[in-house]
């Protein structure tokens, strides 16, 4: 019974912070980014050029856009992330049809990048880190990213830059350059609240359940682990689990552990570099980035000669 309630009390308090994330970050869009046609990445950035030019709601757009990418999450990363999944994208789209009907709280391009970009990576970060989901591409790029050389934020930088590139066609370079740069200061952000969007994690488990963590792991995750033998000063002999996964896996992987042992302890720490396609090395990452700065220029290049 007390680890039922426990258990409540945790879902609870994550979605009541999932839904503060949410607040913030249809708050900035709507009183902050979208009146000065400054885009966000991924399905929010392709609902806002369609809600652009056509007389279509954003916020139905976000909703209906995004259930494709979300039944794809649910086959590789389980009913838990569904849900919460599912309740992110209702009440987003309910609180950006609520602000649609506030004044700009600025006109200042420059103040909006800045700001609208802290605040929008403010509230995703904060629903990401408890399990939320307001983009349904982060879920498809992981599992792009397990069955491919490429990790979860080459892909979705990748997917970003195209839409930049087309909000560029349509609304004119300065508008896809501030784009940018509120997406860079949006991830960074992210990066700071909800620990990064692809770095390699370590999780160490100690628990005297570690053969069915494992097994659910595997399960809902498609992650191995390795069993270590442990020792407890008090408690004595201790089973360990050492399992390498991604920020964005965090979240279930504390509740598959919580679920089946209360008393298991986790510690995770960052990983710098893997070896192995498990996750990918950082130096990689760097090598792709560079390769992507090179894209941005080309790009830049391109709408300079085009207008």
């Amino acid at each position: 019974m007390k680890k039922i309630k426990n258990k409540n009390i945790r879902t609870f308090i994550d979605y009541i912070i999932i839904t503060l994330g949410i607040l913030i970050a249809s708050y900035a869009l709507e009183t902050i980014l979208i009146p000065n046609t400054i885009l966000d990445g991924g399905i929010t950035g392709i609902s806002i050029i369609i809600s652009k030019i056509t007389p279509l709601a954003i916020s139905n757009l976000i909703f209906v856009l995004n259930i494709p990418f979300i039944i794809i999450g649910y086959k590789n990363m389980g009913k838990n992330f569904f849900i919460k999944a599912i309740y992110s994208m209702v009440i987003y789209s309910i609180f950006l049809s609520l602000f649609s009907s506030l004044p700009p709280l600025t006109n200042q391009i420059l103040l909006a990048t800045v700001y609208g970009g802290l605040m929008l990576g403010l509230g995703t970060g904060l629903v990401i880190r408890f399990g939320g989901c307001l983009d349904g591409t982060e879920s498809v790029a992981i599992v792009i990213s397990k069955k491919h050389t490429i990790s979860v934020g080459q892909i979705i930088l990748i997917f970003n830059l195209l839409i930049f590139t087309i909000a560029g066609l349509i609304f004119g370079i300065d508008r896809a350059l501030y784009s940018l740069l509120t997406y860079f200061i949006t991830y960074k952000v992210i990066d700071l609240v909800s620990e990064g969007l692809e770095q390699g994690k370590a999780a160490m488990i100690i628990t005297d359940n570690a053969d069915n963590i494992s097994k659910e792991i595997y399960k809902r995750l498609g992650r191995t682990a390795t069993f270590i033998k442990g020792d407890g000063l008090l408690t004595g002999k201790k089973e360990v689990l050492y399992c390498v996964l991604t920020r964005i896996e965090i979240p279930e992987l504390r509740r598959i552990a919580q679920d089946i042992d209360e008393s298991v302890f986790i510690t995770i720490t960052d990983v710098s570099e893997i070896i192995g396609n498990h996750i990918k090395s950082t130096k990689k990452i760097k090598k792709v980035h560079k390769k992507i700065n090179h894209v941005l220029h080309v790009i830049h290049d391109f709408f300079t000669l085009y207008h």
